[in-house]
């Protein structure tokens, strides 16, 4: 007969991957590591789940203690359960993810977490455990849900430029989006507000400036739809916001 103690030998965490967009780059929040195994090393938040807690709960209490972030919206991506992938034994890990405006959150390290501090995702290497793995998966579901979903609403500012928005999507696509192709799909669809006003104090020539239609946002995040945009010819860097 099986020995069901062996079965029992097995911890699980979870792993918080939470994206922002700060001027025009796409940012991943990062904690410094104050213990071992991996101190001093950046790293995704994360830590244990206790016995007795739902892996959602966990998730959330894991991410205020350690960032000082709360009533985030975390949805789960993938489970990872690589025999060998924590030093001290087999941990399974569940990844989240979430979307977040930065300027709308304090950052406030403690518990395992020496610092706390947005990094550029193009920019992140070597993480603490297989986080550089988790991270790519949260990255690669992302650029799944920006073509199926609206994303804006929770990183940009509440008014913003067709170049800020193309910016953002160019970030997560990682690729240069042709502009007139961009604004025709995203004006087509009725999602954003014209509010009949310019920048301010800008250097570039001032743009005219959006805001998202709530109603309409919460409708394509229920129903979907297909996003698929024309890469652009030009090279080199993206233009000015």
């Amino acid at each position: 007969m099986t020995e069901f103690n062996s079965f029992f030998k097995s911890a699980f965490t979870v792993d918080n991957v939470i994206f922002g967009f700060d001027e025009g780059d796409l940012k991943v929040l990062l904690i410094k590591r104050g213990e071992e195994p991996y101190q001093g090393k950046w790293a995704l938040p994360g830590y244990f789940v206790y016995p007795n807690e739902d892996l959602d709960a966990a998730a959330a209490r894991v991410l205020e203690e350690l960032t000082g972030l709360r009533e985030v919206f975390l949805e789960q991506v993938h489970t990872f359960g690589a025999v060998n992938r924590h030093p001290v034994g087999r941990v399974i890990t569940v990844a989240y993810f979430s979307l977040i405006k930065i300027s709308a959150y304090t950052i406030q390290p403690a518990s395992i977490a020496r610092k706390a501090q947005w990094h550029s995702v193009a920019k992140v290497r070597d993480l603490a455990f297989d986080h550089n793995e988790i991270l790519e998966a949260c990255f690669q579901r992302l650029k799944w849900l920006v073509r199926l979903r609206p994303v804006g609403f929770e990183l940009l500012p509440p008014h913003f430029t067709l170049t800020q928005l193309q910016h953002l999507y160019e970030a997560i696509l990682e690729t240069q989006l042709d502009k007139r192709n961009f604004r025709k799909k995203i004006l087509s669809m009725n999602l954003l507000v014209d509010l009949d006003t310019m920048q301010e104090g800008v250097a570039h020539r001032p743009a005219k400036l959006y805001r998202f239609d709530p109603e309409k946002y919460r409708q394509f995040q229920a129903e979907g739809f297909s996003f698929e945009l024309k890469e652009s010819k030009r090279k080199g860097p993206p233009l000015a916001v």
